[in-house]
């Protein structure tokens, strides 16, 4: 079965829209982890550390699964 190439206009629009979903977690991961060693009163801000890095890990993963499976339904 042939599929149809995707325009550039699209790639751009899925890209962007990746990018836009990335920092907006980043963003909410912060903010959460702010607000919960402010309610903790820790000295050291670990929570704003801690999970804005799990978010970026969690994100990594989706990338490379989401990419690696396109790739492999493109070759059959």
């Amino acid at each position: 079965m042939s599929s149809k190439p995707r325009s550039n206009t699209s790639e751009i629009a899925r890209y962007a829209g990746l990018g836009a979903q990335i920092f907006a977690s980043l963003g909410i991961a912060v903010f959460i982890g702010y607000k919960a060693d402010g309610w903790l009163h820790t000295s050291l801000p670990l929570l704003v550390w801690a999970l804005p890095l799990a978010v970026l890990i969690v994100m990594i993963y989706k990338l490379v699964k989401d990419t690696s499976k396109r790739k492999n339904t493109n070759a059959n």
